[in-house]
């Protein structure tokens, strides 16, 4: 059995082009890196991407109409609001449930809710949302207007960044009862690696598209580690299983050469399965889960690479160091 596994066909020797993938990786996230410190000088908020109003305060107003509300209605009234001067709207359509309706005293309905920046008492700004919304539907009823100071917005940031930490923290826990320390480091090193193109990629889109991010966004990244983690589990286990009975027949790059290939066609299925649904939403889904869909699509598919050729092949080369340093001592 173990000689099957060792000489049965390999699609790719990962281990021989290690090098090409770390170049690889580099050039993904170099690029990134300097639109995120580009932005981090730039930016009014000093961060690494553009944010939305989520992080830095902003005002809700909603409108009650009578009606349903199509994706291109969506996209016409978001024109129009930028044409009247409302910076970077964020338009959401949603189903009135039948408590707002009694509170409002409110047919229940379809609500349109637009986010702006947050600005204290500016009347002018509700009145520009309502005159827009009212051209297209003349019945629409102001429902509420709510807002979120810049503090809140802010501390809604830093308790993200703190979700992200406890994320990682938890994974590198996990791995290190399961397999061994270097494992969770790499597997940490590989989730790190994952989550800087997202966000590398996304200030880039700030940059040439201004494109902001929200909340969802960090749901999408926290999400993609969760895959990406669960892609290099799969490769990892099916490494130290191979290491129990071929240990003594073969070196460990073949070893990580052959648990690659056996879990290769289940990697690259599964993404793709995934990939192929993000893909469909995000041609027909709506505006407002756009970048929420593409942080997916692109975490998941960059986490796909690197839990085949960049965390196997860093994982290697982290052991031929140790063999080397103890052949030396």
């Amino acid at each position: 059995m173990s000689e099957t596994v060792l000489h049965q066909h390999k699609w790719i020797d990962v281990v021989k082009y290690r090098w090409v993938w770390f170049g690889l990786s580099l050039i993904l996230i170099i690029p990134g890196l300097v639109a995120m410190g580009y932005l981090m000088f730039t930016s009014p908020q000093h961060f690494p991407v553009k944010v939305g109003i989520d992080f830095t305060g902003g005002t809700i107003t909603q409108y009650s109409v009578t009606k349903d509300v199509s994706n291109d209605e969506v996209s016409k009234i978001r024109d129009n609001l930028i044409k009247a001067g409302i910076e970077n709207p964020v338009i959401q359509v949603l189903k009135s449930n039948n408590t707002i309706s009694k509170a409002e005293n409110i047919k229940p309905s379809t609500v349109i809710s637009v986010k702006t920046a947050f600005k204290s008492n500016d009347k002018a700004s509700e009145q520009k949302i309502g005159d827009v919304v009212k051209a297209d539907y003349p019945a629409a009823q102001l429902v509420q207007v709510s807002s979120i100071g810049p503090s809140l917005g802010k501390e809604l940031f830093v308790n993200s960044l703190y979700a992200l930490g406890l994320a990682f923290l938890g994974i590198v826990i996990y791995l290190s009862f399961r397999f061994q320390l270097d494992y969770a480091v790499i597997a940490l090193i590989s989730l790190a690696h994952d989550a800087l193109f997202v966000l590398g990629f996304f200030a880039i889109l700030g940059i040439f598209f201004d494109v902001h991010i929200d909340a969802l966004f960090i749901t999408a990244v926290l999400t993609v580690i969760g895959f990406s983690n669960h892609d290099t589990i799969v490769v990892f286990d099916r490494i130290r299983e191979n290491c129990r009975f071929l240990a003594k027949k073969a070196t460990f790059p073949q070893i990580v050469n052959a648990s690659v290939n056996q879990t290769l066609t289940r990697s690259i299925n599964t993404s793709l399965t995934v990939l192929i649904t993000l893909g469909a939403l995000y041609i027909f889904g709506g505006e407002t889960t756009k970048e929420f869909v593409l942080a997916m699509i692109v975490g998941i598919a960059i986490g796909t690479y690197s839990s085949i050729f960049f965390a196997s092949t860093l994982l290697d080369w982290w052991r031929e160091r140790q063999e080397t340093k103890g052949a030396k001592a």
